[in-house]
């Protein structure tokens, strides 16, 4: 009771010598938990004489008291104390401060404080001390570098022919061959045509002769451009499909069904066929895909040519720097003064 009673006292004879009464900003009690921080922020205006007293209720220390003049400008800070009495600070301009009280304590602190603001004249008698706070639009900018789309090149790639030997049923080795193609990350597109004799060869060339004459406009832009290009895009083609001839059971397949093809076991396809020759568009695929072949005949062994075509969209970037505004929302303290 001694000690409240002595703190009261102090207040007191603080202010004999100013023209003006002082006014009460806050008086409270708080507690402060372990390690823990409490901030408040108050207002004053232009020649204001601010008071503050502080007591920890048990005597015990509080790690650090700081009074800082917003934004960052610290007025005042004391470190290990248990108390602080009338400790003035005269204001210079009308403004927003900072009261931080922080316990580096394992064991909560118990405090009591007082803040009086004694006005310059009696136009600030009333002055409002409340902080408000609104939303506010932070706007910056910043220079970044960015990577952009310049152009884009239709590319149309014709893999190398394959020719691949199958045996006849009951030959060392089995009746199943395969191979594999990779299609990158950039095809949107591709076809194929294959065939088992010469009749097949001869019916390619004369589709690839009228694709040539139907296309002079395409082929003068893109040099390798054929009837499996046109094919891959969704144009009309027409390749004469042979009745007579050793035909060929082929299937198209994603990597791990390769393997259980050959073993005989059940496996998955995106497509399949029994032909002399055959074609057809294919939607993108990305990454390994096969060409799995069987072949019934039980005597003679058939060799099959596989031609692909894929059509890919090539994007060339650059790097350019470009100007960003930045726009983000904080919250803003004012006075209404």
């Amino acid at each position: 009771m001694t000690k409240i009673i002595i703190f009261f006292i102090g207040l007191f004879t603080a202010f004999g010598g100013f023209g003006q009464a002082p006014v009460d900003v806050a008086e409270s009690s708080l507690k402060v938990g372990i390690l823990g921080e409490e901030i408040f922020y108050f207002g004053f205006a232009e020649g204001d004489k601010l008071i503050f007293n502080f007591e920890e209720a048990n005597g015990k220390e509080l790690k650090e008291i700081e009074i800082v003049e917003m934004p960052s400008s610290s007025r005042f800070i004391v470190y290990k104390t248990s108390s602080i009495t009338n400790k003035q600070l005269s204001i210079p301009k009308t403004g927003i401060y900072k009261f931080r009280f922080m316990n580096g304590a394992i064991g909560a602190r118990l405090c009591k404080y007082r803040i009086q603001r004694i006005p310059a004249s009696a136009a600030t008698q009333h002055f409002n001390s409340t902080v408000f706070t609104h939303l506010v639009n932070d706007t910056s900018y910043t220079t970044v570098e960015e990577t952009l789309l310049s152009k884009t090149d239709t590319v149309f790639t014709n893999f190398q022919d394959r020719t691949v030997k199958v045996n006849a049923v009951g030959a060392p080795g089995g009746n199943k061959s395969t191979f594999n193609f990779v299609l990158n990350e950039n095809v949107i597109a591709w076809s194929y045509y294959i065939h088992v004799n010469q009749a097949g060869q001869q019916a390619y060339d004369e589709a690839n002769k009228q694709t040539a004459a139907d296309s002079r406009p395409a082929i003068t832009k893109f040099p390798t451009y054929n009837v499996l290009s046109a094919l891959a895009l969704n144009r009309p083609v027409s390749i004469n499909k042979l009745q007579a001839g050793e035909d060929i059971a082929y299937w198209i397949m994603e990597g791990e069904n390769e393997d259980l093809f050959l073993k005989g076991a059940q496996f998955r396809y995106i497509k399949k066929g029994k032909a002399v020759n055959d074609y057809s568009r294919m939607e993108p695929r990305k990454g390994s895909l096969y060409f799995c072949f069987a072949n019934d005949n039980p005597a003679d062994a058939v060799t099959v040519t596989v031609k692909i075509t894929a059509v890919q969209l090539n994007e060339a970037l650059e790097t350019k720097p470009v100007k960003r505004m930045l726009i983000k929302q904080k919250n803003e303290m004012y006075l209404k003064n």
